[in-house]
Protein backbone atom coordinates (compact mmCIF):
# COMPACT_ATOMS: atom_id res chain seq x y z
CA UNK A 1 0.00 0.00 0.00
CA UNK A 2 0.73 3.49 -0.81
CA UNK A 3 1.47 6.01 2.00
CA UNK A 4 -1.17 8.37 1.78
CA UNK A 5 -0.55 12.03 0.72
CA UNK A 6 -0.43 15.08 3.22
CA UNK A 7 -3.59 16.92 4.22
CA UNK A 8 -3.02 20.36 4.96
CA UNK A 9 -5.99 22.98 5.87
CA UNK A 10 -6.50 26.01 7.12
CA UNK A 11 -8.84 26.49 10.58
CA UNK A 12 -11.00 28.90 11.65
CA UNK A 13 -13.43 28.22 14.59
CA UNK A 14 -16.87 27.26 13.62
CA UNK A 15 -19.77 29.67 13.56
CA UNK A 16 -22.39 27.15 13.22
CA UNK A 17 -21.05 25.69 16.94
CA UNK A 18 -21.71 29.30 17.90
CA UNK A 19 -24.86 29.44 16.83
CA UNK A 20 -26.36 26.01 18.13
CA UNK A 21 -24.57 27.02 21.57
CA UNK A 22 -26.75 30.13 21.78
CA UNK A 23 -30.29 28.26 20.31
CA UNK A 24 -29.65 25.82 23.22
CA UNK A 25 -29.00 28.54 25.85
CA UNK A 26 -32.12 30.20 24.64
CA UNK A 27 -34.19 26.40 25.13
CA UNK A 28 -32.28 26.30 28.63
CA UNK A 29 -33.47 29.96 29.61
CA UNK A 30 -37.12 29.22 28.11
CA UNK A 31 -37.19 26.15 30.19
CA UNK A 32 -36.27 27.61 33.30
CA UNK A 33 -38.51 30.73 33.35
CA UNK A 34 -41.25 28.40 32.33
CA UNK A 35 -40.74 25.86 35.49
CA UNK A 36 -42.30 25.58 38.89
CA UNK A 37 -39.51 27.09 40.93
CA UNK A 38 -39.12 30.22 43.22
CA UNK A 39 -37.90 33.43 41.67
CA UNK A 40 -35.48 33.83 43.15
CA UNK A 41 -34.46 30.33 42.17
CA UNK A 42 -34.95 30.96 38.39
CA UNK A 43 -32.83 33.95 38.53
CA UNK A 44 -29.98 32.34 39.65
CA UNK A 45 -30.20 29.67 37.42
CA UNK A 46 -30.62 31.78 34.15
CA UNK A 47 -27.89 33.92 35.32
CA UNK A 48 -25.89 30.70 35.72
CA UNK A 49 -27.03 29.62 32.19
CA UNK A 50 -25.74 32.60 30.47
CA UNK A 51 -22.44 32.86 32.22
CA UNK A 52 -21.93 29.39 31.57
CA UNK A 53 -22.88 30.24 27.84
CA UNK A 54 -20.75 33.06 27.62
CA UNK A 55 -18.03 31.45 28.51
CA UNK A 56 -18.48 28.40 26.56
CA UNK A 57 -19.04 31.04 23.14
CA UNK A 58 -16.04 33.03 24.51
CA UNK A 59 -13.83 29.74 24.44
CA UNK A 60 -14.94 28.13 21.56
CA UNK A 61 -14.25 31.29 18.72
CA UNK A 62 -10.91 32.40 20.30
CA UNK A 63 -8.58 29.50 18.88
CA UNK A 64 -4.40 30.25 18.38
CA UNK A 65 -4.52 27.74 15.45
CA UNK A 66 -4.48 29.42 12.41
CA UNK A 67 -3.61 26.07 10.13
CA UNK A 68 -3.08 22.30 10.50
CA UNK A 69 -1.29 19.78 8.71
CA UNK A 70 -1.40 15.93 8.64
CA UNK A 71 2.02 14.64 6.60
CA UNK A 72 2.18 11.52 4.87
CA UNK A 73 4.68 10.33 7.84
CA UNK A 74 1.44 10.53 9.95
CA UNK A 75 3.09 13.68 11.80
CA UNK A 76 0.71 16.47 12.84
CA UNK A 77 1.49 20.54 12.58
CA UNK A 78 -0.45 22.99 13.64
CA UNK A 79 0.48 26.52 12.22
CA UNK A 80 -0.68 29.07 14.98
CA UNK A 81 -1.91 32.89 14.44
CA UNK A 82 1.94 33.79 16.01
CA UNK A 83 3.15 32.47 13.04
CA UNK A 84 4.75 29.52 14.69
CA UNK A 85 4.82 25.66 13.77
CA UNK A 86 3.80 23.68 16.68
CA UNK A 87 4.62 19.83 16.18
CA UNK A 88 1.83 17.89 17.53
CA UNK A 89 0.30 14.22 18.13
CA UNK A 90 -3.20 13.40 17.29
CA UNK A 91 -4.51 12.47 20.97
CA UNK A 92 -8.19 10.86 19.57
CA UNK A 93 -10.89 12.31 17.02
CA UNK A 94 -14.50 11.76 16.93
CA UNK A 95 -16.68 11.59 13.25
CA UNK A 96 -19.90 12.78 13.60
CA UNK A 97 -22.07 12.50 10.07
CA UNK A 98 -20.38 15.23 8.21
CA UNK A 99 -18.33 16.80 10.89
CA UNK A 100 -14.87 15.69 12.36
CA UNK A 101 -13.44 16.67 15.79
CA UNK A 102 -9.82 16.30 16.28
CA UNK A 103 -7.92 16.72 19.50
CA UNK A 104 -4.27 17.19 19.00
CA UNK A 105 -1.38 17.34 21.84
CA UNK A 106 0.54 19.99 21.32
CA UNK A 107 4.12 20.13 22.99
CA UNK A 108 3.96 23.46 25.30
CA UNK A 109 0.92 24.73 24.01
CA UNK A 110 -1.73 21.67 25.50
CA UNK A 111 -5.06 20.06 23.97
CA UNK A 112 -5.90 22.09 21.03
CA UNK A 113 -9.33 20.91 19.69
CA UNK A 114 -10.11 21.75 15.96
CA UNK A 115 -13.81 21.12 14.58
CA UNK A 116 -14.12 20.61 10.89
CA UNK A 117 -17.68 21.89 10.11
CA UNK A 118 -19.89 22.39 7.07
CA UNK A 119 -19.09 26.07 8.21
CA UNK A 120 -15.37 26.40 8.62
CA UNK A 121 -13.81 23.81 6.22
CA UNK A 122 -14.19 21.90 2.79
CA UNK A 123 -16.45 18.99 2.20
CA UNK A 124 -13.09 17.38 -0.29
CA UNK A 125 -11.12 17.82 3.08
CA UNK A 126 -13.45 16.73 5.38
CA UNK A 127 -13.91 13.92 3.25
CA UNK A 128 -10.47 12.80 3.16
CA UNK A 129 -9.72 13.75 6.55
CA UNK A 130 -12.14 10.88 7.24
CA UNK A 131 -10.96 8.35 5.00
CA UNK A 132 -7.66 8.32 6.52
CA UNK A 133 -8.81 8.78 10.20
CA UNK A 134 -10.93 5.51 9.50
CA UNK A 135 -7.29 3.48 8.44
CA UNK A 136 -5.73 4.82 11.71
CA UNK A 137 -8.63 3.58 13.10
CA UNK A 138 -8.17 -0.19 11.66
CA UNK A 139 -4.78 0.09 13.47
CA UNK A 140 -6.24 1.04 16.23
CA UNK A 141 -3.01 3.71 16.97
CA UNK A 142 -5.38 6.76 17.78
CA UNK A 143 -8.24 6.42 20.30
CA UNK A 144 -11.57 7.81 19.67
CA UNK A 145 -13.12 10.13 21.98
Amino acid sequence: MTSAPAIGFEYRPSRLLRRILIVVAILVVLAVVLCALAPWLKLLLVAGVLLATWQSVRTVTVSSVAAAGWGADNDWTLHLSSHEDVPAVLASFRVLGSFVLLRLSAAGRGMQVLLLAPDNSDADIRRRLRMRLAAVQAGEAVPRL
